[in-house]
């Protein structure tokens, strides 16, 4: 039984370490190119950043943080705000932000 139990905790703690740990902010405020470049362009120099994605029609930035790194919400949110535009939700997701793209464009 004590196998099983260790067993189960492992695999269970070995799998956030498997998928990229991402934030997807809803963002009111965005409405062309410049808008997604600029918050792209910000976001991406912040120490934990991998990669940023932004999505006009969605609404939707999304942040992947490095590996072994932990993303800030409060200072992401901070640099959209200070950019002028209105964070209305934050979410933490266990997805690269290719998948949260491709999600984003209807395939998976």
């Amino acid at each position: 039984m004590k196998k099983i139990i260790i067993a189960l905790v492992m695999g269970i703690s070995a799998i956030p370490c498997m998928a990229a740990t991402s934030m997807k902010f809803t963002v009111n405020g965005m409405v062309c190119s410049f808008c997604a470049q600029g918050i792209e362009k910000s976001l991406a120099k912040m120490g934990a950043t991998k990669e940023v994605f932004v999505d006009l029609k969605k609404k939707t930035v999304a942040v992947e943080a490095k590996d072994g790194q932990v993303l800030d919400a409060k200072a992401i949110s901070a640099e959209i705000v200070d950019a002028g535009y209105d964070v209305v939700k934050i979410e933490t997701v266990m997805q690269s932000v290719a998948e949260i793209k491709a999600e984003l464009k209807g395939r998976k």
